[in-house]
């Protein structure tokens, strides 16, 4: 009876626990985007002054809404023209200057390379030679960098971007340059790879490979 409860209970948490930290991560972050968002609504737009009860996820729809309101009147020239204007003013503002442009350069960055950057997951030599470690590609290294990189290292190997997150937390990290050639790139998404970090290994993806007894490491593509 005591065996049967407990895999009755360790059931029930497999089940419960992926299910209540999802709902408590989601629900926490409902409340904070209604938290920052709701007190800058006038009474007049804001339903909790018609009703008795909060209304959950109103200021993340008004937060939503307003990004795409500000996306579409930015594509006008009368919007582009107010962008113009605000960035100019900002431009001659010491400390904020350099902070909204070094911020704007990386959502531009991100956004516009949203189709190639981290989408690959490999695997490179480090901290030392024969220790492996799973990482990110990024994008090959660009201006300068390349520049100065390809005078160091003599060949024409391109370098490659790729982060290295630590683990069990894959937000913090280390950001590499390697040569393509020197990145094992596997077959697992982003996605299980991102898994197999914060479990510290013990999540381990299936093989995608055809024959599980032939694992064959994928050179790296072409540029």
């Amino acid at each position: 009876m005591i065996t049967r409860l407990r895999t009755y209970f360790l059931t029930g948490l497999i089940v419960a626990g992926p299910a209540g930290i999802t709902l408590y991560v989601s629900w926490s972050l409902i409340t904070w985007i209604d938290g920052w968002v709701k007190p800058y609504l006038p009474r007049a737009y804001n339903p909790e002054t018609y009703l008795s009860i909060p209304v959950p996820g109103f200021g993340l729809f008004v937060a939503l809404f307003g990004i795409t309101l500000i996306g579409f009147l930015t594509a006008n020239i009368v919007g582009r023209t107010l962008i113009h204007w605000g960035e100019g003013l900002l431009g001659r503002m010491p400390i904020v200057r350099n902070l909204y442009g070094g911020l704007k350069q990386i959502f531009q960055t991100v956004l516009s390379n949203r189709g190639e950057s981290f989408q690959k997951v490999g695997v490179i030599e480090y901290p030392r030679l024969g220790l492996y470690s799973l990482v990110f590609v990024s994008v090959p290294a660009r201006g300068e960098l390349a520049a100065r990189l390809a005078d160091t290292t003599g060949d024409d190997d391109e370098m490659m971007g790729v982060f290295l997150p630590t683990t069990p937390n894959p937000t913090s990290g280390y950001l590499l340059y390697v040569r393509r050639s020197e990145i094992i790139y596997l077959e697992m998404s982003v996605e299980d790879a991102a898994k197999l970090i914060i479990s510290a290994g013990l999540v381990t993806p299936d093989m995608l490979s055809n024959d599980p007894d032939q694992p064959k490491p994928l050179h790296a593509p072409a540029a």
